[in-house]
C-alpha cells in the first residue's frame, strides 16, 4: 500500500543534487515534474506539504519544468503544530540556514544556485525561475546573484525572523550579494514579491528591497492578515501574478 508521501508525489521523479554548503559537500533530494522552462520551487516551513505540491502542480500545468528541493521536514506531512515545531527545530540547529543573523546570506543559497545552473544548462532558454516562500522566501533573492536565475519570486519572506527593527528590514543577504542583486536589477532583472499587507512575519523587508532596486521590484501587497500567499492562505490573484511573471521572464 502506498504511503501518504508516495501518493502525494506520484508522478514526480525523485532525484538528488550535491554541492557545497559552508564548505561541506551536501546532498538533498529533489522532485521533478513537467516540461518547458525550469522553475525551482523552494518549500516553506514545515516542508513539502500537500499545499506546496498543489501549487507546484499548477506551475507544471502552466507549462513549466518544476524542481522541488527537499531541504527540511518530512515530504507529504501536512501543516500542523507538530510538523512546524519539528521543522523549526531542524532549521534552527542546522548550519545550512540563518534564522536571526543580519547581513548574511543563508549558506544553502550556494547549493540552490548550483541546482538552478544545472537546470538551466539542461533546458536552455533565458534562465530559470526561483521561488521561495515564508522562511525560504528570501532564498530566491539570494539565487538571483547567479545569472542563471532570471525570474526570482519572493513569497512572504520571513527570515531572518523579524525580532526587532533591524531584523524586520533585513534581506538575508551579505553586503556583496546585495550589491550583486542591485547590479542585476539595474541591468533589467526584475523581482516579484508577494505578501499580505498586514502580515507581521514579513517585517519591512519589502520596503528595504524597494529602496534598493526601485522599479525593478514588482511588489504585490494583498489585503488582509494572511501569510502563505500561494498555499495555506492561497490567493488566486497571487497565483495568477506568479504564473504571469514566470511566463513573461522565461519564454522570451
Amino acid at each position: 500500500m502506498a504511503t501518504a508521501h508516495e501518493r502525494l508525489l506520484h508522478g514526480w521523479t525523485r532525484g538528488e543534487h550535491t554541492d557545497l554548503v559552508a564548505g561541506t559537500a551536501t546532498t538533498h533530494p529533489t522532485y521533478r515534474r513537467g516540461s518547458g522552462p525550469g522553475v525551482v520551487v523552494i518549500h516553506e516551513i514545515p516542508g513539502i506539504t500537500p499545499q506546496v505540491v498543489g501549487f507546484a502542480d499548477e506551475v507544471v500545468a502552466a507549462g513549466f519544468t518544476v524542481v522541488l528541493p527537499h531541504l527540511f521536514g518530512r515530504p507529504g506531512e501536512p501543516l500542523g503544530p507538530r510538523s512546524v515545531t519539528r521543522a523549526l527545530t531542524q532549521v534552527c540547529v542546522s548550519r545550512e540556514f540563518t534564522t536571526l543573523a543580519t547581513g548574511r546570506t543563508t549558506p544553502v543559497a550556494g547549493w540552490l544556485r548550483s541546482l538552478a545552473r544545472e537546470l538551466h544548462d539542461e533546458l536552455g532558454g533565458p534562465g530559470v525561475g526561483a521561488l521561495g516562500m515564508c522562511f525560504t522566501g528570501g532564498f530566491a533573492l539570494a539565487m538571483m546573484v547567479d545569472d542563471a536565475v532570471t525570474a526570482p519570486v519572493l513569497c512572504q519572506p520571513s527570515a531572518p525572523f523579524p525580532i526587532g527593527r533591524k531584523r524586520a528590514g533585513d534581506l538575508n543577504l551579505s553586503p556583496a550579494d546585495q550589491s550583486r542583486v542591485v547590479q542585476r536589477a539595474a541591468a533589467g532583472c526584475q523581482v516579484l514579491g508577494l505578501q499580505y499587507a498586514a502580515d507581521p512575519a514579513t517585517g519591512t523587508r519589502f520596503d528595504t528591497l524597494e529602496a534598493a532596486i526601485d522599479t525593478a521590484f514588482v511588489r504585490i501587497d494583498l489585503p488582509g492578515k494572511g501569510h502563505s500567499t500561494l498555499t495555506a492562505h492561497r490567493s488566486q490573484a497571487a497565483v495568477d501574478a506568479v504564473l504571469g511573471f514566470l511566463d513573461e521572464k522565461l519564454r522570451t
